[in-house]
């Protein structure tokens, strides 16, 4: 083997050397990556707004992978868990969808139905009423007569909350006083039959009505004659 030869076989070693290096560098670099990173698992983004109460369906999500050690504990790995739950804050597109972000809507009893009506927004709370709260319902109704006085009732003490759905442009009714633009909420009761039938009629033929949102874990107690109540008892004073 002349010296031509030799540097040839060096040249070739030196270079199978320098691959082999580069080939375990390559993986070292990987393999500190991966320690880094560690494994990655499911996750679940927002495609669009979620408005608040609202119930959440899979199709607002979309699926992606990231690595577990960047999710924080709340995030939600199982998109199973929405079903029959509820935003309670207004959820903003591309959000990560985190456990404290629903609830469980709430369920009816025995005896129990849902009513929805819709409830006007200037009115009736906005904003504040969330599924599980307790409400007064009151209604207004214009006297019979020209001699009889305008009442207000309260006609459903303590109806509870089970859904709010979002802002809706509202139609005005015939001989309503109020003009410019309202909107209103449908907010869904759960009620038993009989007081199901005093919201329906109230919504029909009442001039306005209007919730009351009552203290967390506070029913409201009616003393006698506190349901109904008209002008001519401030003015008999």
């Amino acid at each position: 083997m002349n010296s031509r030869q030799r540097r040839g076989v060096l040249l070739l070693l030196l270079s199978v050397l320098c691959a082999t290096g580069a080939f375990f560098g390559v993986i070292s670099v990987i393999n500190d990556v991966n320690s880094k990173v560690g494994p990655e698992v499911s996750a679940y983004r927002l495609k669009t707004d979620v408005p608040p109460y609202t119930a959440l369906r899979a199709t607002q999500f979309e699926k992606i992978s990231m690595p577990k050690r960047w999710l924080s504990e709340s995030a939600v790995t199982d998109l199973s868990v929405v079903s029959g739950k509820i935003a309670v804050t207004q959820l903003r597109k591309g959000s990560l969808l985190q456990d404290d972000m629903i609830v469980k809507r709430p369920e009816l009893v025995a005896g129990e139905q849902e009513i929805a009506i819709m409830i006007d927004a200037a009115t009736g709370v906005a904003g504040k009423i969330t599924p599980g709260d307790l409400v007064n319902i009151f209604a207004t109704f214009a006297g019979k007569t020209d001699r009889a006085p305008d009442q207000s009732r309260i006609i459903v003490p303590n109806a509870k909350v089970i859904d709010v759905g979002r802002l809706t442009p509202l139609e005005a009714k015939s001989g309503d006083r109020r003009i410019g633009r309202r909107e209103a909420v449908p907010i869904t009761f759960a009620l038993n039959t009989t007081d199901a039938q005093r919201v329906a009629y109230a919504e029909s033929f009442a001039e306005n009505v209007r919730l009351a949102l009552l203290a967390k874990g506070s029913p409201a107690t009616l003393r006698p004659g506190d349901s109904a109540y008209t002008l001519n008892e401030d003015k008999n004073r």
